[in-house]
């Protein structure tokens, strides 16, 4: 039995969580290009038969242009801290930039085993793949370089058995059935933001946040209802849109991924808040027992 936690370092949209859904073969962390997509720590929990890995996703590390920004990088580099490896994630069709270099840079500073993970390797031909491979090799004794395609699941298998050959503890830290450290309706609201983020594009920043005020659910069914708060009056127009449009088509998709994830038909009610004081936002989302970035 070898068991261990593992975190995934990078750029914001370099595919973390798109990793993290693939490892897992379920979707427990939502996926957006927008940047600041993930603002809390993700825990997966991956078991087979001789091993249990606890992936944790983090925020994409990036230049903090406000308050939120600068906690998310300092969640991330702290989750990179208190592990037993680190996954290193870089987008090979974008290529290596500044952003990777800042991290490296800080990643270097760690006493522990550092993969680099060249995702998007279906989207290079082989020969430039081999080329940036070696390329890559000469910026850090890294620990692995495995090249992996998360949204197509290429090398996903390698991965694992890669990870498993630097861990060394033995400790069941979880049971079996366990995938995640989020509670369901944390999940729920999360399916709501990323089709908030996917359907108004760069109008609605990464700061929407969504809170389910309601759950109830019997063996068949699940009533649930979210509200989506945001910090401007014109935001909470766009998200409703032109006669509710765009709210509407909102909850259309994510009901969709709600019934994936509960195996039950969902009602679902979505409502729109502006809260524009932060401290007021931090008080109503308190008192729902929700902090902005658990």
């Amino acid at each position: 039995m070898k068991s261990g936690f593992v975190s995934l370092v990078g750029r914001p949209n370099v595919g973390k969580s798109t990793l993290l859904n693939s490892i897992l073969e379920r979707k427990i962390a939502i996926t957006s290009n927008v940047s600041g997509t993930t603002r809390n720590i993700i825990q997966g929990i991956y078991n087979d038969d001789d091993s249990q890995i606890v992936f944790i996703d983090t925020p994409g590390i990036h230049k903090p242009q406000n308050k939120l920004g600068t906690i998310m990088n300092k969640k991330a580099y702290t989750m990179a801290d208190d592990v037993d490896i680190v996954l290193f994630l870089i987008d090979v069709e974008k290529g290596y930039g500044k952003g990777d270099s800042f991290i490296l840079e800080r990643l270097k500073e760690l006493n522990k085993p550092i993969i680099l993970l060249m995702n998007k390797v279906d989207k290079v031909k082989k020969d430039k793949l081999l080329e940036l491979i070696s390329e890559y090799s000469k910026l850090y004794d890294f620990a692995e370089i495995v090249p992996i395609s998360a949204l197509k699941g290429i090398n996903v298998e390698d991965l694992i058995n890669t990870i498993k050959k630097y861990l060394n503890d033995n400790t069941e830290y979880y049971s079996r059935d366990e995938v995640t450290n989020v509670s369901r309706n944390f999940m729920l609201g999360e399916l709501v933001r990323e089709k908030v983020l996917h359907l108004t594009k760069e109008e609605v920043p990464h700061s929407v946040t969504c809170l389910v005020e309601h759950f109830e659910e019997d063996e068949i069914s699940a009533h649930v209802m979210v509200t989506i708060i945001v910090d401007r009056d014109n935001l909470k127009k766009i998200i409703i849109g032109k006669n509710g449009s765009m709210l509407k088509e909102i909850g259309t998709k994510a009901r969709r991924d709600m019934e994936e994830l509960l195996g039950k038909k969902v009602f679902l009610e979505t409502y729109v808040k502006a809260i524009e004081n932060w401290k007021d936002r931090e008080k109503y989302l308190t008192e729902f027992g929700l902090n902005e970035l658990e």
